[in-house]
């Protein structure tokens, strides 16, 4: 079923509310009684106390770890892998040199016990690994063992995306779970950057986005540039400042990474007037921001710590402005006042209103998001309220296509529960469709405009998702039944007419999950 835009007339509220600002329709929802106050309807939602957090401490999140914990696992991990690795390397010149002649080159008596790791590296005592990790040499012919070091990465990042997907499928319009997905890819951090990431990403969006949503801007800008997964994403545990006591006795110097993130995606935008002697000023500025080590000479390892002996010693000045000396604070009283910057109320309006409204969003919605956001000090919670009673949010048509994220999150609560396991399948889907949980391209994530995600190809991953879909679902129901429940009187009379003629019940529902009115919002 092909995607047009026909949709031009002025959309259905009760679709704006649950498709433009929320996550999509369930079977069940009432789109009559939404219709007769969908402002209150997703207003509502915002004033639910912790409505945006997910607690370790509930059952249902059994496996979720604290960045802390989260980076001290994978350490410990990558010590294992590298004594296991050195044991293979070990068996394995074991073997060369027993199965080599004797008298020739490369024979050799074989070597009891195996390669102790590197002077300073923290690994489990022998005896233990001994127990993880056989450390008998094999006999001639046979494959040298694999390292048997459990994923631990891995895990923590299938438990993270379960309570994740967990929260989107099944709250009410979802309005809060777009708003943190949108903060996330603001203040996106990779998986694909290294284990630490990895093991971590979920957590800095629990901490460092969640708690954050309807609180100050500023303050969640010091949360995540705090944060030791941004830290190690954008390398500054690397970036030393040249006149510092480190600086003076190694050749390493600034690592401009998160300096020049932070003014050109995270606060200013890109030609807001900043300049390159700025972006170096500030990485001095942020030096000796990092995350301890698996040492611990710093603090506790996995945790933010300021490193006084790397930061850049002196005045700095940024944007016009001088900061005096005051180590770590130096940075922060930075943070506070990018924040408050013009630029950045104009940026961040920017960005919500085309995440929200379109990709090209009325002018005169970004200048009142931007106004209120600079009259409220950057206040998030009147922000998303101002949001909600913008004409514009209401008038637009919804053309919008849908990410592949808001794409999978909407068809699993249409469909409701279903055959499969999860969390892979859904993180496959994402996977297949371009947008890997946790996973953007580089440090400005997700692209968040239709021309990204409509390409031919991608539409048939679409249509393949729908139809796994619709031959895992539980129970269908009556097709006709459902779609009104998802788009009431919205529904075209060629989607009507398509779903009729559908041979069965999963032909239909995947015709319906290719709707027009199912892809866009």
């Amino acid at each position: 079923m092909a995607i047009s835009n026909s949709n031009a007339a002025a959309p259905d509220a009760a679709l704006v509310a649950l498709n433009r600002f929320g996550l999509g329709a369930r079977p069940g929802d009432d789109l009559k009684k939404i219709a007769g106050d969908p402002r209150g309807y997703l207003k509502a939602e915002l004033k639910q106390q912790d409505i945006a957090l997910i607690s370790p401490d509930d059952p249902a999140n059994a496996g979720l770890l604290d960045s802390t914990a989260a980076i001290q696992a994978s350490i410990t991990a990558n010590v294992e892998r590298k004594v296991a690795r050195d044991r293979m390397a070990e068996a394995s010149m074991q073997q060369s040199a027993t199965d080599a002649p004797a008298g020739q080159p490369g024979a050799m008596a074989p070597k009891p016990g195996a390669i102790a790791p590197k002077s300073g590296a923290t690994a489990p005592k022998p005896d233990a690994m001994a127990a993880k990790t056989p450390t008998a040499v094999p006999q001639p012919g046979t494959p040298p063992p694999k390292p048997a070091v459990p994923p631990v990465e891995a895990d923590i990042y299938r438990a993270e995306a379960k309570a994740r997907f967990d929260r989107a499928f099944n709250a009410g319009p979802g309005f809060v779970e777009r708003l943190v997905a949108f903060w996330s890819n603001h203040f996106c951090v990779s998986a694909a950057k290294g284990q630490v990431v990895r093991a971590s990403a979920g957590a800095f969006e629990r901490e460092a986005i969640r708690p954050f949503v309807f609180d100050h801007f500023a303050n969640m800008l010091l949360a995540v540039e705090h944060h030791p997964a941004m830290l190690f994403y954008l390398d500054n545990q690397q970036s030393i400042g040249p006149d510092s006591r480190a600086g003076m006795r190694r050749t390493r110097g600034l690592n401009e990474n998160l300096a020049r993130e932070i003014l050109e995606l995270h606060t200013l935008g890109v030609g807001s007037g900043y300049s390159q002697g700025d972006v170096t000023s500030f990485a001095g500025m942020l030096t000796g921001w990092t995350m301890a080590g698996r040492e611990g000479r710093l603090g506790e390892p996995g945790t933010f710590v300021f490193n006084a002996n790397a930061h850049q010693p002196g005045k700095a000045m940024l944007l016009g402005k001088t900061y005096p000396d005051g180590g770590m604070g130096q940075a922060e009283a930075a943070l506070n006042d990018i924040a408050r910057q013009p630029a950045t109320a104009l940026h961040i309006a920017t960005k919500l209103a085309r995440h929200f409204i379109a990709d090209n969003p009325p002018p005169a919605a970004v200048t009142h998001l931007a106004e209120v956001f600079a009259k409220t000090d950057g206040n998030l919670m009147a922000v998303s309220q101002a949001l909600i009673d913008m004409p514009q949010a209401w008038s637009t048509p919804l053309t919008k296509l849908r990410s592949p994220i808001d794409y999978v999150v909407s068809l699993r609560r249409a469909i409701g529960p279903s055959a499969g396991n999860e969390p892979q399948r859904t993180l496959g889907w994402l996977r297949a469709l371009g947008e890997p949980l946790w996973e953007p391209p580089g440090p400005n994530g997700f692209p968040d405009q239709t021309d990204a995600w409509a390409s031919a190809e991608g539409m048939k991953t679409r249509l393949d998702i729908a139809w796994q879909a619709a031959r895992q679902a539980s129970n269908i129901g009556n097709p006709n039944e459902m779609l009104d429940e998802l788009f009431g009187p919205s529904a075209s009379p060629e989607t009507r007419q398509a779903i009729a003629r559908a041979e069965s019940k999963q032909q239909a529902l995947a015709l319906l999950l290719m709707a027009p009115e199912f892809q866009r919002r």
